[in-house]
């Protein structure tokens, strides 16, 4: 039988496809396009309710299209009963995703509905091993799950459970035979990556040591860190290790103390500063950007304009821009002064715009540069890569995908730079 995936979200839900497509390939699936595909397996988000209305639309249409649907992750475990509600043949939560394909062959077989959920608060790391990103040049790694941070406006605590890290040397010899089978770059990834920490006490600046050991590795990303987990031990890791990238997402969410203290964020601007400022100082060239979440509960206009001012004090190269969204069951849901949909709509624009600006000014500060760039995609007359740094070029030329190249950069256009190959 064929099979089709629809992700939706973070790179956690990424990797954890990947798994499910291996999975399903090695027990005689066949991938296939949407439309020839009789089963749809949908990885779910539920980071905002756009993303739960996606989630929810993409199992009514594979639902017309008489489909056999199965349902797993984020909106799913928040949204249970509606789910049930929808008709869905197999549909679970976060959990037992690298099990999918035994409940399809289950349901197969007895053409019953399968429909589970945990109740118990505390889950155990999901085991999972990746072979290979088919359709990535670069290779996710799934560390870590769970967040017991509990900011105010964020729902992922209620759906991911309690903080809980891959095994040491799991994590490394997978990301061996990710090397083995090609890839150059790994990107360290997870709910709340930076909180990595195993029963044995090896922590992420462990495993970015050992890892970086892997001679075929070039290079080491973290997908996110928060500004809280970038102790000392850390820092001087991304200091001495040169395989760790120019790059790190430090997600601000906003740029006043007074939002950020009502968004039970663990940090005021001074503290996130003076970790900035450290970072830029250890780390040359270095790339930060950061989430920003506008209207917010409590945010009035003087507030907003903080957080434009901040933004461009700690000079970030992009900003990830969200409207808050009303999450049930959050503390910020229950909160007064909340603000009109045309007003965040109104800040996210503004902020984009900011965003725009400072990422051009990165990318101008290295023009007519000579930058070392990873090429991930391939077109008949041109190749896109990024460097470190995370800066995108475009050689006009065909390449070679997953290879490096020394580029001389030439020309600004907008969202990359123009390079020519050394």
């Amino acid at each position: 039988m064929k099979f089709n995936i629809i992700t939706l979200g973070c790179k956690v839900n990424a990797y954890e496809s990947e798994i499910i497509k291996e999975n399903m390939l090695k027990n005689n699936f066949v991938e296939s396009n949407l439309e020839q595909a009789d089963i749809v397996i949908i990885n779910t988000c539920s980071v905002t309710n756009v993303a739960d209305n996606k989630s929810k639309k993409h199992v009514r249409q594979a639902k017309r299209l008489n489909k056999i649907v199965v349902v797993c992750g984020c909106s799913s475990e928040n949204k249970q009963i509606e789910y049930q509600n929808m008709g869905i043949d197999i549909l679970i939560g976060n959990k037992d995703k690298s099990n999918i394909h035994e409940k399809i062959k289950e349901f197969l077989i007895k053409k019953e509905r399968i429909i589970q959920f945990y109740t118990e608060p505390n889950w155990e790391f999901e085991d999972m091993e990746v072979q290979k990103f088919s359709s990535h040049t670069r290779a996710f790694v799934k560390i870590q799950d769970g967040c017991n941070n509990f900011c105010s406006y964020c729902i992922i605590p209620y759906v991911r459970k309690n903080i809980r890290s891959k095994n040491f040397k799991k994590a490394i010899e997978e990301i061996k035979t990710l090397v083995q089978n090609g890839h150059q770059e790994i990107v360290l990834t997870g709910i709340h990556t930076g909180s990595y920490k195993t029963i044995e006490n090896y922590d992420l600046a462990d495993l970015i040591k050992e890892i970086s050991k892997i001679k075929e590795l070039k290079r080491i990303r973290i997908s996110s860190i928060e500004i809280t987990e970038l102790n000392d031990k850390i820092l001087n890791e991304i200091q001495r290790n040169s395989k760790v990238v120019n790059h790190l997402h430090i997600p601000l969410q906003a740029g006043s103390d007074e939002i950020l203290k009502k968004m039970n964020r663990k940090y005021d601007l001074d503290y996130f500063q003076r970790k900035i400022e450290k970072l830029k100082k250890i780390k040359e060239d270095l790339s930060i950007t950061t989430d920003i979440i506008v209207g917010h509960p409590y945010e009035t206009d003087e507030l907003f304009l903080q957080t434009i001012a901040t933004c461009q004090k700690f000079q970030f190269s992009k900003i990830h821009v969200f409207p808050y969204s009303n999450r049930e069951g959050t503390a910020s849901s229950r909160m007064p002064m909340q603000v009109e949909n045309s007003v965040k709509k109104e800040r996210s624009h503004k902020l984009n715009e900011i965003s725009k600006e400072l990422e051009k000014n990165f990318y101008l500060a290295h023009l007519n540069t000579s930058l070392e760039v990873l090429i991930e995609e391939v077109f008949e007359n041109y190749s896109i890569g990024f460097t470190s740094n995370y800066i995108k070029i475009k050689v006009e030329m065909p390449l070679f995908k997953n290879q490096f190249y020394k580029v001389k950069t030439i020309k600004y256009e907008e969202n990359y730079l123009i390079g020519e190959v050394i």
